[in-house]
């Protein structure tokens, strides 16, 4: 704000004078972000936006840069460099660590290798890695050469995996032969032969060797595979090298979660994403050097990515690649402690799970380093907001955020300089014009509505992949309000500028933190001959808990019983992933369709949810209508059952 002042001419005194300054003049904001940064590249000095169209936002025109070289210039500060960069830190609480020297090093090395085994801008290495160093490492050393990065955790199912990544035609594969999670070895050859069988376009593939393994891994390794040990590519000595690119140029892709089909890989720019990071990593968190971000993200979700936005302002980070409840429920505090971590990001969920053990973590643990706490997933029941202060730490700055892959950031959530008010979020992140629609398209304080943007921002999806014509995108957030970005969450906005989350309209199921779509899951019960067709739901209930029951339709002669209900599981968790087993199984006597014979996801879940089913579903859009009356009485009965047990 003292910057803005001396520099831009701009009289700020609170954060909402920052914030409306940020959102009415977008052009100015966003070099003044350049600026104050010191992003490196060129043609940053000239337009910062030559359109608000949106979709059509053109930013920085003339500029070039490249997200890596901007992200390890710390290498390069001498009070930095050798210093750490990246804790490692496993189930067995070993930890390793890696400076910022060595960083840039190891990345330059991999970048070096990558050139000559022919990636090049525009090219695509996929991952299939677990959250360890090598996953931001390959991540840097693909983004220097100008290639396009996309990433997949190994707890998904093979088909799934190739689901997405199949789509973007990889030239090179990275993954592991395994790993460990929650006490037991995840072998991955089977796994990695699989996904590497199913991209024809792949011309060589990159494996992690599992740490600590005794028997050398390359005695495991078919013959016939091509697969290089990451480890040789990493430890050869070479300059640093950077590929600048155009601002809009793709960094990398991330999946949707597929609720209404196929995943759609969202493409994000280099320009657009290191501004975004510095804006609300270094701004609206406060983080930088001398701090230390720890999130146990799943590489699946786009939360993982934060690793590296905070690497972007300096800050250190935290893998961990194992269960969040290993050996006791409040593991994550136990490594906060171990690693001296200042800022934690967690699921809502995780809270509220270690809330409910009844465990003091204040008196378990030295947190004198957390300061501040970003909850995000979904929303963060009052109880544990007021748990956190009595039971964590009294003075954390407890911020809950919302956001989304779409944009892999916030739109609402935390900043360093309001009062935090129990239940809700503080308010609109900088350079974020949101605001809660009615679905009139009117602008509603103080009641449930529709969660629009109505600027551009430079983190907007360059485009969706094999979308040529912008029609998919166009449909993905701009179906609802022309001009308005509709982000697919419920939200209110209070008179005095906060907001609360009401959780996700779509589909979405995001279950321990992992997303999925209700696709994955109908892919999988394909192969369950017994059932004629699926519907499930996920729902978030009050005080942290989820609800995903699966309704089923059977063929003929066929019957529920117990040795089918663990086929089902089975299947669900082999061809998918085994965090989204369902908590029912309920044979339905119809599944609601449209007159295009798609499923009514969202609308049941409203019933379920509560709302009023003249307003949740509407029957003229069914091709069945009578088969919601059934629906109708199981949410009935599921909320009775609910307020029974409170």
């Amino acid at each position: 704000m003292q910057w803005a002042a001396a520099n831009h001419g701009v009289q700020t005194s609170t954060y909402r004078d920052i914030w409306r300054w940020s959102v009415e003049e977008v052009p100015t904001f966003w070099t003044a972000v350049s600026e104050y940064f010191g992003v490196i590249g060129e043609g940053l000095g000239g337009p910062a936006l030559l359109s608000e169209d949106m979709p059509g936002a053109s930013w920085f025109p003339e500029a070039r840069l490249n997200f890596a070289e901007n992200l390890l210039r710390h290498a390069q500060d001498p009070s930095l460099s050798g210093r750490v960069a990246i804790q490692n830190i496993d189930e067995e609480n070993r930890i390793t660590t890696i400076t910022w020297k060595q960083l840039e090093m190891q990345v330059a090395s991999l970048t070096a290798h990558l050139d000559e085994l022919g990636v090049a801008p525009g090219d695509v290495v996929a991952a299939v890695l677990p959250n360890i160093p090598e996953a931001i490492i390959g991540l840097l050393a693909t983004a220097s050469l100008g290639a396009i990065w996309t990433i997949n955790s190994p707890d998904l199912s093979p088909a799934a995996t190739l689901d997405r990544i199949r789509q973007l035609n990889p030239k090179v594969l990275i993954g592991t032969d395994g790993y460990i999670f929650n006490g037991k070895h995840i072998d991955q050859h089977a796994h990695l032969g699989t996904i590497e069988a199913g991209l024809p376009a792949l011309s060589h593939t990159i494996v992690v060797r599992e740490a600590h393994q005794e028997t050398p891994a390359p005695n495991l390794w078919p013959v016939e595979s091509r697969w290089i040990s990451f480890d040789e590519l990493t430890s050869a000595s070479a300059a640093p090298s950077y590929h600048r690119v155009p601002f809009a140029h793709p960094l990398w892709v991330l999946f949707s979660s597929g609720t209404t089909g196929q995943p759609k890989g969202i493409v994000h720019g280099h320009g657009g994403i290191t501004l975004e990071a510095l804006k609300g990593t270094g701004l609206n968190q406060d983080m930088g050097p001398g701090d230390i971000y720890y999130v146990a993200a799943n590489t699946s979700w786009m939360v993982w990515n934060t690793l590296s936005t905070n690497l972007m302002a300096g800050a250190s980070i935290v893998t961990y690649a194992g269960s969040p409840t290993f050996g006791t429920k409040d593991r994550q505090f136990e490594i906060i402690s171990l690693t001296g971590a200042t800022m934690f990001a967690v699921g809502a969920a995780y809270l509220s799970l270690v809330e409910k053990a009844g465990q003091s973590q204040n008196r378990r643990w030295n947190l004198s380093s957390l300061r501040s706490i970003l909850s995000t997933g979904s929303p963060l029941p009052e109880s544990t907001w007021l748990w956190v202060h009595r039971e964590v730490k009294e003075d954390v700055h407890l911020g809950s955020d919302t956001g989304g892959t779409d944009i892999c950031s916030g739109f609402i959530g935390s900043n360093p300089l309001e009062p935090v008010y129990l239940g809700e979020l503080q308010g609109p992140l900088l350079g974020v014009a949101v605001q809660a629609w009615s679905d009139e398209g009117e602008r509603v304080l103080d009641q449930v509505g529709d969660m629009v943007i109505t600027r551009p921002m430079p983190s907007m999806p360059v485009f969706l992949w094999g979308d040529t014509d912008m029609t998919k995108y166009k449909e993905a957030y701009f179906w609802k309000f022309p001009g308005a970005w509709v982000q697919g969450d419920w939200i209110t906005e209070t008179a005095r500028g906060t907001f609360v989350v009401h959780g996700r309209s779509d589909a979405t199921l995001n279950r321990y933190g992992v997303r999925m779509g209700s696709a994955d899951i109908y892919a999988a019960l394909q192969h369950v001959p017994e059932i004629k067709e699926s519907l499930v739901i996920g729902l978030e209930l009050p005080g942290g808990g989820y609800y995903m029951p699966l309704f089923v339709t059977m063929e003929p002669d066929a019957e529920l019983n117990a040795e089918l209900k663990d086929k089902i599981n089975a299947t669900i968790r082999s061809r998918t992933s085994a965090r989204h087993i369902p908590d029912e199984i309920i044979v339905a006597p119809d599944i609601p369709l449209t007159h295009a014979r798609k499923k009514i996801e969202v609308p049941v879940k409203n019933l379920f949810a509560g709302k009023d089913p003249a307003k949740a579903v509407n029957l003229a859009s069914l091709a069945n209508p009578e088969s919601v009356t059934w629906f109708i009485e199981q949410a009935r009965q599921f909320r009775q059952h609910q307020k029974d047990s409170v």
